[in-house]
């Protein structure tokens, strides 16, 4: 029997560590589900973020490249900040009133929007099949939706809303990425969680028992660990191996969500959610054969496609690395 060496382990340790990541961010997303039931996506937003901040600190200390904390593209960077909370409170509240494989249905239109929006922000090409692609894709989310006939609610637009700001913060990330420090990419992201959450908090405040702010404390540390397992999955993989591995959350979506919560989504909203993957899986198979263009927008979103985190595997692998 011919055992898999060199490369091709590497690869496929890289596709384990991928599938392993997203299994930890989709029970990420349950426990948000479940404070989301309790406490307003404000709310968890911002105890969330406030409990990273000392790895904030700690990536700050550790960081070697010289410089100072005001950024280079002090608007980009804003609007990077904006996007990726915009995204977050969006993402937290769909999950919290819709059926989780529903969620991930419409969030997968992601990597389509970032196809879309590479074309003013990064001057991409998109040429005849990529532009079908993503026509294709879409499609795939009003088949989700199907408005007229299904009755569409805050939570849907939620979701929408979310993959619209999660697509633009990753092509700003990739317009400005080069330029800035690396640990202010976390840290104003992060500041900007807390400071606008902070706003909204007195009128949405609910006292938190020490168990829910547990879960909260556990919701960061699996980010962390989540992240982690992206830096080595992308290390030892290609992106075009890794980056799939995130559709493996509708089946994780699948299982919570009718074990635990006794959802069972109707046949459209996977065959929606099927349509919206190949279409993806394509885009990242042309981006990935070089031919189309000199830009590779999806491919080069390492994280959580449509969904913000505010720590991204590119800016933790370069403040993990410390001074050189």
């Amino acid at each position: 029997m011919t055992s898999v060496t060199g490369p091709e382990a590497a690869s496929l340790r890289g596709a384990f560590f991928g599938l392993a990541a997203f299994a930890i961010f989709s029970t990420h997303d349950l426990l948000i589900k479940y404070l989301g039931g309790h406490y307003s996506p404000f709310q968890i937003v911002f105890f969330s973020s406030l409990i990273s901040f000392p790895f904030i600190t700690l990536l700050i200390i550790r960081d070697g490249k010289p410089g100072t904390l005001r950024p280079v593209h002090p608007w980009w960077m804003l609007l990077r900040s904006v996007s990726g909370v915009t995204a977050a409170v969006g993402a937290f509240y769909a999950f919290s009133v819709l059926p989780l494989a529903q969620v991930y249905a419409i969030l997968f239109a992601a990597p389509l929007l970032i196809t879309l929006l590479s074309v003013p922000i990064l001057g991409e090409t998109v040429r005849l099949r990529r532009g079908l692609a993503v026509v294709v894709g879409l499609l795939g989310v009003i088949v989700v939706l199907r408005p007229g006939t299904a009755e569409l609610g805050p939570g849907h637009m939620a979701a929408l809303l979310s993959a619209v700001a999660g697509a633009f913060n990753s092509i700003v990330v990739r317009k400005i990425g080069q330029d800035e420090r690396p640990v202010l990419m976390i840290l104003y992201p992060m500041l900007a969680s807390v400071g606008l959450m902070a706003i909204a908090l007195p009128a949405v405040y609910r006292p938190m028992p020490l168990i829910d702010l547990g879960a909260l404390a556990v919701v960061s540390v699996m980010v962390l660990i989540a992240m982690s397992c992206l830096i080595a999955a992308y290390r030892r993989s290609p992106a075009v191996v890794v980056a799939p591995m995130q559709y493996s959350q509708i089946l994780w979506a699948a299982l919570y969500g009718a074990t635990l919560f006794g959802e069972y989504p109707d046949a459209m909203t996977y065959l929606g959610a099927a349509i919206t993957t190949a279409s993806g899986l394509y885009i990242l198979r042309r981006e990935y054969s070089g031919k189309v263009s000199r830009h590779t927008p999806v491919l080069e979103t390492k994280t959580r496609i449509g969904l913000d985190t505010s720590l991204r595997v590119g800016t933790i692998e370069n403040n993990l690395k410390g001074p050189k």
